[in-house]
């Protein structure tokens, strides 16, 4: 077998070709989509700009804020009453013959800074809603969406299921009451600043 001999010129041009080619991509594809750097426009244009994520995004990127060690991690055991509160009877009563009126209804929530507060509404078996909430700046809070049975006597010690736990700027869903009582969130502030909760109601309960 013969095998092709190129010529050393011909490796040269090759190889100065090569690095041409990678300086190219380095400059129009790497440097705007890894570092942010785009010193002749070409990323921008081409769109590699676009999947730059700073690695220093603050409180309103999700994903430093999952990768953030001083953001505990949330356990199933955090998930509503503990194993000594026991589950009322009046959460197996049957659902009403008729459902609340629909309504809908946009409210702010404020969250002072270093504390929690809830906001709930009032909620027949198997009513429905649909719910949308989202800081007015981004902040990242703590939630626990969750539901309080509603008891003819009153107790010491209340008993609730747990929807939803988890750290986020924002949510949205649907809703099925699975008992009737108190539903809503609980938010935590754990920054210096006071939050503001936007959120939006449409469905069939009672503030």
């Amino acid at each position: 077998m013969k095998h092709p001999v190129l010529e050393k010129s011909k490796i040269i041009k090759a190889t100065v070709i090569s690095l041409i080619v990678g300086a190219l991509l380095l400059v129009i594809a790497v440097l705007p989509a890894e570092y942010g750097r785009d010193p002749t426009g070409a990323g921008k244009l081409l769109g590699f700009s676009k999947l730059y994520v700073p690695e220093e995004a603050g409180t309103s990127s999700l994903g430093i804020m999952a990768s953030n060690p001083s953001t505990a991690i949330i356990k199933l055991e955090k998930a509503g009453s503990g194993p000594d509160v026991a589950r009322p009877i009046e959460a197996d009563n049957p659902p009403p013959p008729t459902q609340l009126n629909l309504r809908e209804d946009e409210t702010k929530v404020v969250v002072p800074a270093g504390k929690g507060i809830e906001f709930k509404i009032d909620m027949l078996k198997y009513g429905k809603m649909k719910y949308e909430w989202t800081t007015a700046n981004g902040e990242v809070l703590y939630f626990d969406f969750h539901g309080e049975v509603k008891q003819e006597k009153e107790v010491k010690e209340v008993y609730f299921e747990s929807y939803t736990i988890a750290n986020s700027n924002n949510m949205v869903g649907t809703f099925l009451a699975p008992y009737e009582g108190k539903h809503g969130w609980f938010f935590r502030n754990t920054g210096n600043e006071d939050v503001t909760v936007n959120l939006r109601l449409k469905g069939q309960y009672t503030l």
